[in-house]
Parts: C-alpha cells; structure tokens; sequence
C-alpha cells in the first residue's frame, strides 16, 4: 500500500499485536486507551474506538476497526473518532475492515465482542459533559431486546418508558427487576436474564437479589408490588410507541459508484469484481448498508475522503442516520459485500480461511488440544481434523442398484465403486449416551442421477425410522471427510461399477468399462498417513500413475505387487497389505521398492515411464463461519453469526456451519417440519452461493444436523456444554395460545441459574 507517511498517534503504539479488544475514548479530540474494566460501557456523550484483532495463518492478524458514536456526541468529535480510525487502519498496514456504529444500531458484529451486553451510560467526558459520579449508584431503566445478540438501551425511569411488547430490566441498589411484557419475545426474556446474571456479578457483587415481574400480574405483597412502587403505584401502562429503533432497513439491489475527490459517480451495469480497480475507491449502496471500498494503492488521504462522502451520501439520499457504513479493504472483502455480487473470482489473499484457522486454534486450546487437533504431548500429525467419531461401533453399507438396495457382505465393506452409490449407517456409543447414528450417502463421481435419488430416499427412510436422530451426510467421491474415512480400514475406491444403471449409461455413450475385476490389471495408489485420512484409490495402470510419495498395489492377473516409493512411510506399507487383502484373499504379493521394479512389474504397466518424485502436500483448511438464511423475493441469502456460540443454535432456528471443508445445516426441535425435510435443499443452496463467492467445492461434505444430536465433528467448533444440548423430553403447549409455555426456574442459592434456555429448550440439571 502506498501511503502518506505521518507520525503515529502515540495512542496506537503497539496495538494489534495480540488477539483481542482494544478501546479508546475521544477525549479533546484524541484517542485515549480504556481500561479493560470499563470495556462494555459507552457513554452517550462519547465516542470510541474499538479495534478487534483476530489470529491469521502464519502468525499474522486481521483486524476489524469499528467507531462508535453516542446520540448525545458532538460532531466533532465523531469526525474525530473517524479520522483517527483511518490512522489506526493505516498504521496496522491498511487492511481492515472498518465499520461506524450509532448507539442503538450497532451491527451484530460489534455487539459479538461484549457479551452478554454493551451498556450506554448517561453522560461523558467529552466538552460539555459532566464526569459520572460512579461512586454513587443510581437506579436504572433499561430495555432489552435482541434475539442473540443484545441491545442493551437506557430510557427514562418512569411508568410511560413501560410498555406490553418489550422486556425490561429495572436495577436498583439492593434489588434487580425484570419486567415481561405480556407481548414480549420468549427468547428476549430469556436473554435478559443472562443480563441480570452480568449486573449482579459486575455491579453488585453477586449479592443483590433477583425478581421477575410479568406485565398484567399484580400481587401487592410480591416482588411485583415493590416494583411498582417505584414507579409510584400500580396502573395500567400503555402501548408501545413507534421508535426510530423499529425501522427495519430494506436490503436492495446493489448500486455502484466510483469516488473521486469526494464526488460520486454511477456505474452503470451489472456488478462484477472487474469494476473495481486498485487504485480508486467506490461506494456500493444496498439500502440497508452502504459499503467504501478501497483500492489496495490509493492514498490515506483518497481513504478519508471517501468516508466522508458516504457520511455525506447518506445525508443527501434522506436514508436514516443508522445506516450502516462498512469500509473493505481489496483483498479483504466481507461476505456480506460479495454477496452483492452474482460471482466473485478468487484472487490471492484468502482473508477469511486465516480467520477461520485462527478460531479453530482457539477453540482447541481452550479444550487442551494442540494446533493439529490432537491432545498435547501425543505425536504430530500432518493436518488439523475435527475428532473422529467413537470406534467399536457397527458398520453397515448398503449397495444401491436402480430400486433395489444390497446390503454389501462384511468382508467387502469397505469397497466403493466410482459409478455406484452407497448408503452407510454407522452405529455407536459416545460415553454413556444411548447409541447414536452416523447415516450418509456416498456417490461415485461416475454414478447416475437415478442411483444418486435413490440412496438419498433410502437414507431418508431410515432417519425417519430412527425418529430423525442420525446425523445424515451427503459424500462425494474424492471428498470423503475423516470421520468417513477412518470407519473403513481400509477405505478402497475403484473404477467402474456394478449398478446396472452405470452399466446401461456406459453402453449408451459407447464408452469402455473399466470396472475392476479381481483377475485384470489394475494399479491401486495408497496414500495418507494416519486412519483419518488413508486412502486407497485405483489409478489409470500405466507407469506414470506411480509417485515416490505413496505406495502402490499393481494386481496382473493372478499376481500382485505391492510397490513402496522412497517418500512412503511405514503405515502406508502396513495399509497396502490389508487392501490386498480385501482385492484377493489369501494372496501372496511380491515386494518391490522404488528402483528396484522387475521386468515382470514393467511389463504389467505398459512400460517403463517417467513420474513424479516431488512430495506434494495438501492442507486441509477450515474456516468456521455461521449463517442464519432466509429468502428475500426468492433470493436465498444468508447472515453472518459473528463470534459465533452455542447460546445461538436456538431450538426455532435453522443454521448453517461452514468451516469451508464441510458444510453442516442444524435443525431445531421447533422448526417447521416442512421446513425440516427441506434441510438439504437449503445446504445445497448455499453451497451454490458459496461457489460462486467463496470458492466453495460443488462437492464439499453435506450434513443435516439436528438438535440434541450434535456430533463431535460438529461440537469441536463450540465451547461445547453437552448439559445445554439435552432437550427436554417434555414440551408444554399453551392450549389457547400458538406458543410454547415459558418456564423460569430458578437455583435460590445465590440465585444461580439451574437452567440452560435456548428459546423453547429447557435443560434440566440432575
């Protein structure tokens, strides 16, 4: 990046260096570092700098930079905290993601960083503002809204600030209220308990007590009495009043315009990538958000003036002040820009694999795990790999053959042909739960549709016979995860199949069948060095098949040679004998080291030929991201969950889990059962759009996932609480009501929540 060169605020010296928050306030127009025990409070009268710094591959980091602007700030100082946010992207080498925040409307992302909650304050200590008095305590009213992520906003303590649709939280010295409209979101209620919890533990030192009040039950000698009389006697409240927080923005269809010296101009067309040049800025409107992007050579100066003309841009098109204002840096758009855009051809910075990496290295090492995802002190392995599942359970595969399922014999599991499909069911016992299903289909690249349709209406079948508890998986050849591969030992792919549907489609096109046979010729290659990833796959039989890294089987006829490049290692070895002995029982094999081939191994191959002896090495990323999905005027589209957690797979909801090498879609209880059964339909859906805008393979791992039968190739990217994941076998209905009864059930004990609720899910602690 080309950049003015300036000295650095000396408030930015050292910053994003560790992954992490880091805060500063505006004051007199300069940035000031916050302590980390005031992280989470803005004061009304402020405004902040906010960098979060994330870890990247190869040790570097990605930063997201976000300003926030309280209501009651002077515009100066919130041109200030602008200003100083692109020095800050400047001095961390002009690459991050910068995002304005107006209080009240700050985007999921921001929020992501506090949890359970930011807390606006009154006041400030910008000019014109008295400093608070924290020595004091003063009564608070707050409502609470937000279905994950928390909007925490102070209103004035008077009964008119009440109303039947919202939850309230009323804090006072020696007692926390919350108030439940009649109206109000179960899930918001429960939210706002987490609140509490966070109030009692930071203001008041875990000792105040706790009271629910529900809208509409007045009892004068219950906590319901002593908190209205604090709002001087009970009486009815009225409704709630229309707000700017109501207005819900309208995503619209992208338009583009270049940015020079602080003037727009629009672009006319479709949206593509190639409109966009490296030495320019641009703004992309969307209605509900509007986008700067900047060219990775343009100027500091070229930066600050673009951000102003989206401030002004905003002004003049009359949208509302929270608007959301995203500046990406090229190289390191958003998911949220590119989805703007019918494709986005990869370029070479892959921002979001490093981010996805650093989140999984976390995660393991808050459950002990080392970075290749093994427990620390065992030996290295060569990639990270989600657990496998528990071994000792049953295997069973079914051969599928137009309408006709075959159960595959004991001693072939484990064979798949490339033009047949398979349906596998894997049963198991993880620790003392009852016995869980693995249930997947696997298509050959060279199966028919026909055969593809009936292995997945097979397995269908059988979840529903299971009462939809399997894990189901959609598997393609050559994309086979680890927690497939390691239930075969050996796992062996061959040319051709024995459907008659493949047999027919071959003849049709007049093409040859190579479907192995155990008398012909044929080269398996064997590769991988560890359960989860050894793999043998049959090879076209000719001499420039082989690789010094692998080992190889060359069947010729009623002989069998058993091949060992220089680079193979001795499991590999160990794996070649047992897939000879799945091909041909009994066979003996003739050994042959690289360098060391008889005329007879030659001769079998066509001849001698030339092959590679490079070792090559193939990295299994994954980038963990999740999205909530909907369909906008038939549009599929979907939200990122930032930082994301288990508290966000409410039992309502749909998500989908992308870690790049699998895509997962969890199933609520409480999802529409409609809406269930067209679960992979939405996977596919997404993995088309994830094609197109992330490089995402058409034949990535597929999975239905349903709630309280999460896997540990699933769970492995939470903080998993397995207590949280049991549902409760017993969901009450309101008989009168389309809603689920709300429960709250409380610990009297220093009122500790016996509870986990995930909207309707009540999990109960033995």
């Amino acid at each position: 990046m080309s950049s003015s060169t300036k000295i650095l605020d000396p408030a930015f010296q050292g910053v994003g260096q560790k992954v992490g928050t880091e805060i500063w306030r505006i004051e007199n127009f300069q940035p000031v570092p916050l302590p980390k025990s005031e992280n989470g409070k803005f004061y009304m009268g402020d405004c902040y700098i906010v960098l979060q710094t994330s870890s990247g591959k190869g040790g570097s980091y990605l930063y997201d930079i976000h300003y926030w602007i309280g209501k009651d700030t002077t515009q100066d100082e919130a041109g200030t905290a602008a200003i100083k946010t692109i020095e800050l992207d400047a001095a961390l080498g002009g690459r991050a993601v910068q995002h304005r925040e107006l209080q009240g409307h700050e985007s999921d992302k921001f929020l992501s960083y506090f949890k359970p909650c930011i807390i606006p304050l009154e006041g400030g200590v910008a000019s014109g503002f008295k400093k608070p008095e924290e020595e004091k305590f003063e009564t608070r009213l707050y409502v609470c809204r937000g279905k994950r992520n928390i909007r925490l906003k102070q209103v004035q303590l008077a009964r008119s600030s009440l109303n039947h649709d919202d939850v309230f939280i009323l804090d006072t010295e020696y007692k926390i209220y919350q108030f439940n409209g009649a109206n109000s979101n179960i899930q918001e209620r429960a939210k706002a308990l987490e609140v509490i919890q966070y109030f009692k533990d930071k203001y008041h030192e875990g000792k105040c007590d706790v009271a629910i009040v529900d809208d509409g039950k007045l009892q004068a000698e219950s906590d319901s009495g002593d908190f209205w009389v604090l709002f001087g006697g009970f009486a009815p409240i009225g409704k709630k009043p229309p707000s700017e927080d109501d207005i819900v923005l309208e995503k619209t269809p992208g338009k583009l315009y270049s940015i020079t010296d602080g003037e727009l101009k629009m672009i006319e067309g479709e949206l593509s990538k190639s409109m966009l040049e490296n030495k320019k800025c641009y703004l992309l409107d969307c209605g509900a958000e509007v986008f700067v992007w900047v060219g990775r050579v343009t100027q500091v100066e070229e930066r600050k003036a673009a951000s102003q003309a989206a401030e002004e841009f905003i002004t003049s098109q009359n949208k509302p002040k929270s608007t959301c204002i995203t500046r990406v840096i090229q190289g390191y758009e958003t998911h949220s820009f590119k989805s703007n855009f019918e494709s986005w051809p990869l370029g070479t910075v892959a921002s979001g694999a490093e981010e996805g990496r650093g989140k999984v290295a976390a995660l393991l090492k808050q459950k002990g795990i080392g970075p290749k995802g093994i427990a620390k002190g065992a030996p290295p392995v060569n990639e990270d790999l989600p657990p496998l599942l528990e071994s000792g359970g049953k295997t069973e595969v079914w051969h599928i053959n137009g309408s006709a399922k075959t159960p595959v014999p004991k001693e072939e599991i484990g064979k798949f042909y490339s033009g047949d499909c398979y349906v596998v069911l894997y049963t198991y016992h993880s620790g003392d739960k009852k016995e869980e299903y693995f249930l997947c289909c696997w298509m050959g690249k060279d199966s028919i549709q026909d055969d593809q349709m009936m292995a997945t209406g097979l397995a269908n079948t059988m979840s529903t016979s299971l009462k939809g508890r399997p894990v189901q998986g959609r598997i393609f050849e050559g994309k086979e995860p680890p927690q497939f591969i390691a239930l075969f030992q050996p796992l062996v792919v061959l040319k051709g199949g024995l459907s008659s549907g493949y047999k027919k489609n071959v003849e049709e096109k007049g093409l040859n069948d190579k479907t192995y046979t155990a008398d012909g010729v044929a080269l398996i290659r064997i590769s991988g060095t560890s359960v989860h990833n050894n793999k043998a796959v049959q090879v076209d039989a000719v001499a420039a098949s082989l690789s010094s890294d692998d080992c190889f089987l060359l069947q010729s006829g009623s002989s069998m040679f058993n091949w060992h490049g220089k680079q193979s290692n001795f499991e590999q070895q160990q794996l070649a004998a047992k897939v000879a002995e799945l091909l041909k029982r009994g066979v003996s094999f003739k050994h042959s080291k690289e360098g060391t081939e008889s005329s007879a191994f030659w001769f079998a191959l066509g001849g001698k030929q030339n092959y590679t002896s490079k070792k090559v090495t193939q990295e299994t990323v994954r980038d963990p991201h999740m999205y909530t999905f909907s369909f906008n005027n038939g549009k599929f589209e979907v939200s990122e969950l930032y930082n994301f957690s288990q508290d966000d797979l409410l039992t309502e909801d749909m998500l989908i889990l992308d870690t790049h090498a699998e895509v997962f879609v969890w199933v609520g209880q409480c999802v529409d059962l409609k809406e269930k059964q067209m679960a992979f339909e939405f996977g596919q859906k997404y993995i088309e759009m994830g094609r197109n805008l992330e490089g995402l393979s058409p034949d990535v791992p597929l999975y239905k996932i349903t709630e309280g039968n999460e896997p540990c190739f699933f769970t492995t990217y939470f903080v998993w609480d397995s207590s949280k994941a049991s549902v409760c076998d017993y969901v009450l209905y309101l008989s009168n009501f389309n809603v689920l009864l709300y429960l709250e059930v409380f610990l009297v004990s220093n009122f500790n929540f016996s509870f986990f609720q995930l909207e309707l899910k009540i999990v109960w602690k033995k």
